[in-house]
């Protein structure tokens, strides 16, 4: 398995980041500039209001909505860490290390939030969900500083290891390493990447840790209420830092910036893979050269096609999405009908795993399967949808099928849905469903050309880029198209690139430095 990111960094700010494995779109994530409220950023924020009701407590982090934090959200040494708050803010030089209380006992899990908050009281949270349709945040008091290998969580003294680290002896040995390294009143997650690291790895990125830790101590001191003391990473870097291993073949980046950012995070993280990362200067959009456009305007929308002719129809609700499998044109003409359906459920279960991670689908799902007689089949497409969607990093849980061909899936939602309008309002025609003559456009750009290289007399080399449609039309028979007519009117050889993603009446003039001429 070969997995690429392809970056794409939009004039506007805003930058688009594309998982592919073996070429094939797996996950999309967009980061709209100056993003808020992002799953790992820690507030310091004031308690609004108590709700006995719920065992929770509204929390003011200057959102639109108030933030929900939960009582069982609070963490265990919560107490202590309210008391490490009130000292750092009164006095200055109080000691940065967090210290647990040993006379204090850890609260009750049954416990009543008004025994632990009051109303304006002041307290650390981290956003653990991010404000998804008219709901604010959902935060957390039990606060975790994630790096490459390890995850650093404050007030805590426990090591615990990666499940998906099995070796034994791999294991205790991580476990012993941390143990030794780690400061007291500090617990440590050992991470699945952290697997055959050497001490010193490990020490340098727990040590980058404890920075942010003292980073966040020192903003404390003097924040107010609302305010975000200690931002996550970068979407793009912080999928860098999850997902890099030896699979990664290379990280595509339009942008000059981030690329410098990229490469100076692996080239201090992992050194050894510094040579994948490569900034794009192709002419095509980054997301067109890879194929990423393509495929995101076939895997959204409300039927994904997929062997074939076999298709799901995804159906959205306020309680719950809803997958129907349908063979479409197969058919089974050397094998039994039950052979049949196994043979389409397999693949779709295949494309229904990477439709979740794709989508970033969250809540309750319910898949409709063909159905199928066989017992042994069903368990066989109950087995491949766990393996398929063990490469998924949200947490799940896949409930065997129903008698009647259903799957169900529990999947952590932390942020909307990516969700892509594959159909769209004709820019063309303003939805009217009338165009101008395609007549008209031709001799339109044939002004607009005849515009620059007469009237303003550039000798420069001009480029155009067009529809597909257009670029066959005027490049049409070589010596008797249109193209060659240009050459021998304007002495000069124009250059014309065919974009996929253009409408049909859309095209743009380019100069040599690849920016575009406006005419207008």
């Amino acid at each position: 398995m070969n997995l690429e990111l392809v970056i794409n960094c939009s004039p506007n700010g805003g930058v688009d980041i594309a998982l592919l494995s073996d070429k094939k779109l797996i996950e999309l994530h967009h980061e709209k500039p100056d993003t808020n409220f992002v799953v790992g950023d820690i507030y310091f924020g004031m308690v609004n209001k108590i709700i006995p009701g719920l065992n929770a407590a509204f929390i003011d982090v200057k959102y639109e909505k108030d933030a929900f934090l939960h009582y069982l959200d609070l963490g265990p040494q919560i107490k202590s860490q309210l008391k490490f708050i009130k000292l750092l803010r009164s006095n200055p030089h109080t000691e940065l290390w967090p210290q647990k209380s040993q006379n204090e006992a850890d609260i009750e899990k049954t416990g009543k939030i008004s025994q632990v908050l009051n109303r304006l009281q002041q307290v650390v949270v981290q956003v653990t969900k991010e404000p998804i349709s008219n709901k604010g945040p959902r935060l957390t008091s039990e606060l975790s500083l994630a790096g490459r290998y390890v995850v650093l969580m404050p007030f805590e003294n426990g090591v615990s290891v990666s499940k998906k680290i099995i070796k034994h002896e791999e294991r205790s040995r991580l476990k012993k390493l941390v143990y030794d390294i780690k400061p007291d009143n500090f617990g440590v997650i050992i991470r699945t990447v952290a697997e055959g690291q050497t001490e010193e790895e490990i020490e340098t990125d727990l040590k980058d840790l404890l920075k942010r830790w003292e980073q966040l101590c020192e903003q404390i001191k003097t924040a107010v209420p609302g305010q975000k003391i200690l931002g996550e990473s970068e979407r793009t870097l912080t999928l860098v830092r999850d997902l890099l291993n030896e699979n990664f073949t290379g990280i595509h980046v339009n942008d000059s910036f981030l690329y410098n950012q990229i490469k100076s995070y692996i080239v201090k993280k992992a050194p050894e893979q510094e040579k994948i990362v490569k900034l794009y200067k192709g002419n095509q959009p980054i997301f067109e050269n890879f194929g990423v456009d393509k495929q995101i305007k076939t895997s959204f929308g409300k039927e994904v096609n997929f062997m074939g002719g076999s298709y799901l129809i995804i159906e959205h609700t306020e309680a719950l999405h809803v997958i129907d499998v349908n063979s479409g044109s197969i058919k089974g003409k050397e094998i039994n009908q039950d052979e049949n359906a196994l043979k389409v459920n397999l693949e779709a279960a295949t494309e229904i795993a990477r439709q979740l991670r794709l989508r970033d689908m969250g809540g309750i799902i319910v898949i409709d399967f063909i159905d199928q007689k066989s017992p042994a089949n069903k368990r066989q497409v109950y087995e491949k949808l766990k393996e398929e969607m063990k490469s998924d990093r949200a947490k799940h849980k896949i409930l065997p099928m129903s008698p009647f061909g259903l799957i169900q899936i529990t999947r952590q939602r932390v942020r909307p849905e990516m969700a892509v309008v594959t159909t769209e309002k004709c820019p063309t025609c303003d939805g009217t469903g009338e165009i101008a003559n395609s007549v008209v456009i031709v001799d339109e750009i044939e002004n607009r050309l005849k515009y620059l290289l007469t009237n303003l007399n550039m000798k420069s080399k001009i480029s155009m880029e067009v529809h597909p449609y257009l670029y066959a039309y005027f490049t049409k028979g070589f010596f008797n198209s249109i193209r060659f007519k240009w050459l021998f009117k304007y002495k000069q050889w124009i250059k014309i690139t065919p974009v996929n993603s253009f409408h049909f009446g859309q095209y743009r003039f380019i100069n040599t430095q690849g920016e575009e001429i406006s005419v207008y």
